[in-house]
């Protein structure tokens, strides 16, 4: 994805040195009775901004934590396996999973924690 935005930059900074160029060959031709030199074809060069190309800050609001297990916001932590859970029913299953599944969940978030 970096590729294609720099791809983007490079193509936008290429147009505006050649719409640059452009007005500048303009502004030294004469104007005879008045009338501008060369045809008034004026491109819209506007960036259309595209799902790729538009740029944000990063956002200041908190990540939000969702369960493990369900999908579901989670508000809680299990202290031992470091698994998200919504709810007590949810934390059932969660005390009853074994190490080796509870490392499969973290993994499956991105987690590389050691399960006491």
């Amino acid at each position: 994805m970096s590729i294609e935005r720099e791809r983007e930059k490079a193509d936008r900074e290429r147009r505006r040195q050649e719409k640059a160029e452009a007005q500048a060959q303009e502004e030294d031709k004469m104007e005879i009775d008045g009338e501008p030199a060369g045809p008034q074809a004026q491109e819209q060069d506007e960036e259309v901004p595209t799902y790729t190309s538009i740029e944000a800050p990063p956002s200041v609001l908190p990540q939000r934590r969702y369960c493990d297990i369900t999908g579901l916001e989670a508000p809680y932590t299990d202290p031992t396996t470091g698994l998200r859970y919504h709810d007590k029913s949810v934390y059932e299953v969660i005390k009853a999973l074994s190490t080796s599944t509870a490392k499969e969940y973290l993994s499956a978030r991105g987690v590389n924690s050691i399960v006491k």
